[in-house]
């Protein structure tokens, strides 16, 4: 599958219907008096939409990707416009002052701070705009954050969802190749900790609500830490010799979109698709073919499903857009 102008406009068009919408609202917040009950709007001036806030970040980060890939479509402008808008100095200190509340420490850990940093990262490839160095503060407050969390964290998170550790430092990882490469190296220096004596997974995947898989994730995130003869060795073992990949990993049944929970289902085809397609890229000639075929099984199974109810279509069009950007 392609990522064409046409579909750049769907997706644009998808996710400029819903950054802006604060209902139906689902918040990540902690209050600790009466004058903390406040709407999504008053909470969070600039990522209020989109259903709750880590989907409005990442629906940002879809919005000024194709704006990047595609200037020429008919919603780049209006893309502009509106962030131009949002990514104001005084709403994005109010996103700031929100999260130095001590209540606050732990507001979306740790999804939503890799992909606060990958939107950062993204806005900064917009030279004509200030949205990068007006997202700087807030991108490198959770760049701290997570280099203080990484130390207390003695094991990975290995769910199928928001808590997932190795989605979100692999977003962040991206960020601190330009950013902090003190980081960086914390970074691959935890990752081989936590997974680099793994062997033979046989994890009881998928779950009923999960988006993410957990051992692609951890796979693809240590292949950005190994050399490539070592991850093609360690990949082998985790599981290509018990032939997982072949026997289970294949594309799952989603049974309701209207089902929030259960919506999540089409959101791991689509991310299963990218993984094994980075997969695929890191092992090189070493790769078997099967990854790409099962990676284009699962996007096949997914992208019709990008639009449709509300409680996909809030979020699905930005990991359909990280299949797609990891196929070209």
């Amino acid at each position: 599958m392609e990522l064409t102008e046409a579909i750049a406009s769907q997706y644009s068009r998808i996710a400029l219907s819903h950054v802006g919408q604060e209902y139906p609202n689902k918040l990540d917040h902690v209050m600790v008096e009466d004058a903390d009950v406040r709407t999504p709007r008053g909470l969070h001036p600039v990522f209020y939409g989109s259903f709750d806030w880590h989907s409005c970040v990442h629906s940002w980060w879809t919005l000024l990707t194709l704006r990047r890939l595609f200037p020429t479509i008919p919603e780049a402008q209006e893309i502009a416009a509106l962030a131009d808008a949002t990514f104001t100095e005084d709403k994005l200190a109010a996103e700031l002052a929100y999260l130095k509340r001590p209540a606050s420490r732990g507001f979306e850990r740790p999804y939503g701070w890799g992909w606060l940093l990958y939107l950062h990262l993204e806005a900064e490839r917009h030279t004509d705009r200030p949205w990068g160095e007006r997202l700087s503060a807030l991108a490198s407050t959770f760049g701290a954050r997570l280099r203080d969390y990484l130390p207390l964290l003695i094991y990975p998170i290995t769910v199928g969802t928001h808590a997932n550790t190795s989605f979100a430092l692999l977003l962040a990882r991206e960020w601190t190749h330009r950013h902090d490469r003190d980081l960086l190296i914390e970074i691959d220096k935890w990752t081989l900790n936590a997974f680099e004596n793994k062997s033979n997974y046989s994890g009881w995947e998928p779950g009923g609500d999960e988006f993410l898989s957990p051992v692609l994730t951890a796979a693809l995130l240590i292949s950005r830490a190994m050399s490539a003869g070592q991850f093609a060795a360690w990949f082998d073992r985790l599981v290509l010799e018990n032939g997982w990949i072949k026997r289970e990993c294949r594309p799952v049944t989603v049974s309701d979109r209207s089902d929030g929970k259960i919506a999540h289902l089409d959101g791991l085809n689509l991310s299963r698709a990218w993984c094994l397609l980075g997969l695929a890229k890191a092992l090189g000639e070493a790769a078997p073919p099967l990854l790409r075929d099962r990676a284009h099984e699962h996007m096949v199974a997914a992208m019709p499903h990008v639009a449709g109810d509300y409680m996909g279509e809030h979020w699905l069009a930005s990991f359909a857009l990280l299949a797609l950007l990891e196929a070209r």
